[in-house]
């Protein structure tokens, strides 16, 4: 495994690109190549063309109320034109991409800093969601824009068909994944169901995120923060391993192979489709799967609740989208400008509605409520689990190769049912140091 954390380092040819970037922008001391028109903001998200759809919408409200004028690009590989751009020193004014990724690009210097105070509404943001924009110099380096939290999805009819109650603990979950697997839940007269959808993939970090959740209810952490301001790995602890044994031997190594779908340990979220597909009973994901699965089994069908509880509670991952102004001068007042329309509740409202994708799931913005905002009391308990029961992986590193190099082990101890989980965890364990002693924030 020590192979495995130094042969993939997706950030690193761009690290070099960013730094150099970083020097030529901030010591010119005017705008970098190809700036273009002063009052044209050029903005990328990572999207496909149902979110591009709704971020278009948005912008050309906020076009329509300034007079600044927007360039948007929808980008799908993001990270491979984002390194093509800074290596010629030319980022975009604008990046509306992934929280987790905030790390990695400020430790890169592609990204500027940001006081909170000069983004007009930043005040409507509450200290816990500003919190996730901090790097490791104690500097913002993103504007929240949305957050949202893990819910279990569940299969309503085929629940009450059974005569089973919500599960409340991970027993009861396990108990409604078997019954779901083995007790005719659709009525058909044939075993042809399963119990939950896991997209275990090691292929981007999918079992790490997967994972994350039942280590949080677990009590165990991946990396924490020391008091000298580095960071540590802990996936060794005891809960780590009570966690990944309870997963590994009730899930991945059971004699009822029904409990999770055919082929989940090769799954990520594009061809883990077996819920929305209707033959698995209960899934663990985001809410943005709730318009697609509204539309494939309709809004009776299922149900969104909070997450059961492990033995240390039902804390789930929580992640989202930030608002990161590329590292370079002259435009700051019009980033300034489109950051506050976007968090303000016009711009949120915009975001979260209309026909297309939403693209802000949990509104950062505190005066608002997504329930109402969507109509939809189901968005009230994905608000509440991000409220009240979520944790976000630790953004001020870089967490790519963190989550890539957990997703890895996670993957290889479930799949050899024979592997001891305490030895696969303390080798990972050795593998983050590692990681963290890359990036100069071992301690």
């Amino acid at each position: 495994m020590g192979d495995r954390r130094r042969s993939r380092r997706p950030a690193a040819t761009l690290a070099v690109a960013g730094l150099l970037f970083a020097t030529a922008a901030c010591g010119s001391g005017s705008d970098s190549a190809g700036s273009g028109d002063p009052n044209t903001l050029e903005v990328w998200t990572r999207s496909n063309p149902d979110p591009a759809a709704t971020y278009e919408r948005v912008f050309a409200a906020f076009t329509k109320k300034t007079g600044i004028k927007i360039d948007y690009q929808p980008v799908i590989n993001f990270d491979q034109q984002l390194q093509s751009r800074a290596s010629t020193k030319d980022l975009p004014d604008v990046m509306i991409n992934d929280t987790a990724l905030m790390g990695s690009y400020q430790s890169q210097g592609l990204l500027k800093r940001i006081d909170p105070a000069d983004i007009a509404g930043g005040d409507q943001i509450d200290a816990k969601t500003w919190a996730s924009t901090v790097g490791t110099d104690g500097s913002h380096y993103g504007i929240p824009y949305s957050r949202q939290a893990m819910t279990l999805m569940i299969r309503k009819d085929w629940r009450e068909r059974l005569g089973l109650p919500q599960p409340r603990t991970w027993q009861d979950m396990l108990t409604l994944a078997k019954a779901f697997a083995g007790d005719d839940p659709d009525g058909d007269g044939r075993k042809n169901t399963y119990g939950m959808v896991v997209p275990g993939s090691a292929q981007n970090g999918y079992a790490a995120w997967w994972g994350a959740s039942f280590l949080w209810q677990g009590g165990a952490r991946i990396i924490e923060p020391t008091k000298d301001g580095g960071y540590r790995p802990v996936v060794d602890s005891a809960a780590a391993v009570r966690s990944v044994s309870w997963l590994k031997k009730n899930l991945f190594c059971t004699s009822d192979n029904a409990v999770i779908q055919p082929g989940a340990l090769t799954a990520i979220t594009g061809n883990a489709t077996n819920f929305q597909d209707g033959n698995a009973g209960m899934y663990l994901t985001g809410p943005y799967n709730i318009a697609t699965f509204d539309q494939a089994l309709g809004k009776d069908k299922f149900e969104v609740v909070q997450a059961p509880a492990g033995p240390a509670g039902n804390d789930v991952l929580a992640d989202g989208e930030n608002i990161y102004f590329g590292a370079r001068t002259g435009k700051t007042e019009q980033e300034q400008a489109l950051a506050a329309f976007l968090v303000s509740p016009e711009g949120q409202r915009l975001a979260m509605t209309g026909k297309s994708q939403p693209v802000v799931r949990i509104p950062v913005n505190s005066t608002l409520d997504a329930a109402t905002v969507h109509s939809d009391p189901r968005w009230g308990v994905v608000q509440k689990a991000y409220e009240d029961a979520s944790v976000q992986f630790p953004n001020a590193p870089d967490f790519a190769p963190i989550k890539q190099d957990t997703a890895d082990a996670l993957n290889a101890i479930f799949t050899y049912c024979g592997s001891d989980v305490r030895a696969g965890l303390k080798e990972l364990d050795d593998t983050l140091a590692g990681d963290l002693k890359d990036q100069d924030l071992l301690k």
